[in-house]
């Protein structure tokens, strides 16, 4: 299986596909969201395409790799054939839940993190990694509230739950960093304690901040560029870990094409100097 190059990345989105297609330009790889590709149809053949001149990294949202309930049999069977007809470098999902009783719900949403929750996520992780064939990446989620019971830090919960089941770890530093100022902890600590073992992806995005009730609130909608101190934590992170795959994420507002690869060459910039330093 092809691994993806320690490059920068940019996320493959509809309103660039033409792009992609008619000019192919330069980018160490693309990622693309896996439920926006199982249906078939253009958007389909248009990853097929581009998968020919490009590593390419699926990224799915509607696993529900937390749901007690277990996994959806029929989208786990979706996303594995795609997995088959794409051959990905990498697959990855997040530490969230999204459905219950049949029923999907449009956000990623928290779980507690509990000795019962790490034993729900790691047969889920175990399950859907055997029906793919291959290890996720399990991606540290944006939290905007705290549970009254989560005895186990989010490092070491998904350390262990990369020694329980193979998988490797997506951190994503934008998330890392709206949970922090959300919940009011030390982002750069909780990075220092980040089993960078197990890191095999990084992403980086842009946040809005509102105010509600008076309070302040970094929401994760990757409608921006990377702001400064996502920029800082990146580099704190290749210090501690090293170079690895890194994305740029938009989503909402998306620009023209050029922007998200001008924040790409932003992050190889960094890449290369960290590259070269360890050379030396």
């Amino acid at each position: 299986m092809e691994k993806l190059p320690v490059s920068a990345g940019v996320g493959l989105r509809a309103p660039h596909h033409r792009h992609w297609l008619e000019r192919r330009p330069a980018a160490g790889w693309i990622e693309a969201h896996a439920e926006n590709y199982l249906g078939g149809g253009p958007g389909r053949k248009a990853l097929e395409s581009l998968r020919a001149d490009y590593p390419v990294s699926l990224h799915a949202v509607g696993l529900s790799l937390g749901s007690a309930e277990g996994l959806d049999e029929s989208h786990l069977d979706r996303v594995a054939d795609l997995v088959s007809a794409i051959d990905p470098a990498a697959v990855s999902d997040h530490l969230s839940w999204s459905v219950s009783e049949g029923v999907y719900l449009p956000d990623l949403l928290p779980l507690p993190l509990t000795e019962e929750s790490l034993d729900v996520v790691a047969r889920n992780v175990s399950k859907a990694q055997e029906r793919i064939g291959r290890p996720l990446l399990i991606e540290n989620p944006s939290a905007y509230l705290c549970f009254r019971h989560s005895p186990i830090p989010e490092p070491e919960f998904l350390a262990e739950l990369a020694r329980r089941t193979g998988c490797g770890l997506l951190l994503d530093l934008n998330n890392l960093y709206v949970s922090a100022r959300n919940l009011g902890f030390d982002a750069e600590a909780a990075l220092a304690a980040y089993p960078g073992a197990f890191v095999g992806e990084l992403h980086l995005a842009g946040h809005a901040v509102k105010r509600i009730d008076g309070v302040e609130l970094r929401i994760d909608d990757h409608g921006s560029p990377v702001p400064d101190p996502v920029w800082l934590l990146f580099e704190r992170a290749l210090k501690l870990i090293g170079p690895l795959p890194t994305l740029i994420e938009w989503d909402t507002a998306i620009p023209p094409l050029e922007v998200l690869l001008a924040q790409a060459e932003l992050a190889q910039v960094r890449l290369d100097r960290t590259a070269k330093r360890d050379a030396a």
